[in-house]
């Protein structure tokens, strides 16, 4: 029996999978035991036409493979390079030298040539934490695989390239990193460009510097779509841990560009109000991740938030909590990162005039009454700031002078951002809206008169306990940006100013 190292990916995480091989007398039959799906029974067929188009002979017996261990569910094609080898190794093509740390990942075509596959950055980062030393990948996953770092990866184009490398016949030559582009924020829609509106723009610089969930709610055409739009052009860039998170799961959803390497960009998803709750937070026969885990460690829009189906609506509380998604299947129980900045837009009714001073709303009270309760107070309440967004003003929206920029607003954000970063390097989380509520009284340290006016607006405004903790964490944000390490009476009062007692008042 002879067998090649792979790996399985299990939500986004690698585990280790021993594929061996056992060729003996018998009827010519190939099986492939070890819970596989229907993807990988499918690759026998595969295998069988690579290696013979590879000009090796495929055997004529009793072929037996075994995907250890046997307990572990495989999907996904990046077996088949690892199963052809195995075969190839039992028949005695090559001997099995050096190969106890090595790692083989590719789909294979009829041909024999080596296409692309999902999950190899999670596979590489598994690889390195066990200690393995090579690993062969697609060619297009190259970059994927190289930014782990002190991993030799080795360019698989074929079967035979590969056969022909262990048999020291004709050596593959090692990968080298590829320098990669800067971030580019041209794309981005520019605050400059964006006319009036001063608080809001306000509101998600607050936002953007504590990483806090956001909801612009005002009559139609009042630019709620546009300001959130141009909310990635002044997030901070990804951190090199933030980056390897991201790429991952984009690897593992298929989502990570060919010949990609680390995502720079923070994600910026923005799925339709017609989307389901598996589609949203995750899920299906097989787990797969929803838009809450591919929105990780970036943005998640929801536009015409009142639109979305309550029930789609309701599965955000828990990911929105907890930072993570746990979906439990027959196949699989998984669990998904879903730490994102949740952004949302909203108008006061169906016809959207209800809260303009220059238009009559059409809508009857009923429906009125409908379309607010499709926004349950549990998930408003999940809310930091929820910002009034009113028609612009004649004179500014003529107005031919830009507001402030992007650029300028973003290093400010940046400022923020890192001495968040500085405060919390010995904690697991990184912004300020991440403080468990029993690091609050630690890192939240409020003056005698913010106290005072924090009281007064508990009594006033019913704050419900996790309202009073998000806007103690509102004001920590609002602080760092004045650059002081004290909560002040001023800090409190803009923090609750973003935080009103109803949403359609």
């Amino acid at each position: 029996m002879f067998n090649i190292l792979s790996s399985a990916v299990i939500g986004i995480e690698a585990r280790p999978i021993t594929v061996e091989a056992d060729v003996s007398p018998g009827m010519p039959n190939f099986n492939i035991v070890g819970l596989p799906d229907v993807s990988v029974k499918e690759a026998r067929d595969r295998i069988r036409a690579a290696i013979k188009n590879s000009r090796f002979s495929f055997p004529r017996t009793r072929v037996t493979v075994n995907l250890a261990p046997a307990d572990i569910k495989k999907q996904g094609s990046s077996f088949d390079l690892p199963i052809a080898l195995a075969i190839l190794l039992a028949q005695g093509e090559f001997d099995r030298t050096d190969l106890d740390k090595t790692l083989f990942l590719g789909e294979l075509a009829l041909d024999g040539q080596v296409r692309p596959v999902t999950g190899v950055l999670t596979s590489a980062l598994m690889a390195k934490n066990l200690g393995y030393m090579t690993i062969f990948v697609p060619e297009q996953n190259i970059q994927e695989a190289l930014a782990v770092g002190k991993l030799r990866v080795l360019p698989a184009t074929s079967l035979l390239s590969v056969v022909e490398h262990l048999k020291n016949i004709n050596a593959i030559p090692e990968a080298i990193p590829v320098k990669m582009n800067k971030v580019c924020l041209d794309s981005y829609i520019d605050f400059k460009h964006i006319k009036g509106q001063e608080q809001a723009k306000r509101g998600l610089e607050i936002a953007a510097a504590g990483g806090h969930n956001v909801l612009l709610k005002g009559p139609p055409g009042t630019g709620k779509t546009l300001l959130a739009r141009s909310l990635p052009s002044i997030l901070p860039p990804l951190t090199h841990e933030e980056s390897l998170e991201v790429t991952s799961i984009a690897s593992v959803a298929g989502t990570l560009p060919i010949q990609g390497g680390l995502i720079r960009e923070r994600p910026f998803r923005t799925p339709h109000h017609s989307c389901s709750a598996i589609s949203l937070v995750g899920g299906g026969t097989w787990p797969r991740p929803g838009e809450v885990t591919l929105a990780h460690r970036g943005v998640l829009f929801l536009d015409e938030l009142a639109e979305f189906s309550r029930h789609v609506l309701e599965h955000l509380r828990q990911p929105l909590e907890d930072g993570f998604v746990h979906v439990s299947r027959a196949a699989a129980s998984v669990r998904f990162p879903s730490r994102f900045l949740l952004m949302a837009a909203t108008n006061p009714c169906p016809c959207g005039y209800a809260s303009d001073p220059h238009r009559a709303c059409i809508c009857s009270a009923r429906n009125i009454s409908q379309y607010r309760k499709r926004i349950s107070g549990p998930l408003l309440d999940r809310f930091d700031l929820i910002i009034e967004v009113p028609n612009v003003e004649v004179d500014k929206l003529m107005g031919e002078k830009d507001a402030e920029d992007s650029k300028t607003i973003r290093q400010r954000v940046g400022v923020a951002r890192r001495l968040q970063e500085k405060r919390y390097k010995k904690t697991n989380y990184l912004t300020n809206a991440e403080i468990p509520t029993s690091s609050l009284k630690q890192h939240c340290e409020i003056e005698k008169e913010g106290t005072a006016l924090l009281k007064q607006a508990l009594d006033a405004q019913r704050l419900s306990a996790r309202g009073f903790t998000r806007v103690k964490k509102v004001a920590r944000t609002i602080a760092d940006l004045a650059g002081e390490e004290m909560i002040t009476a001023t800090h409190i009062a803009e923090a609750l100013r973003y935080r009103p007692a109803e949403l359609f008042d």
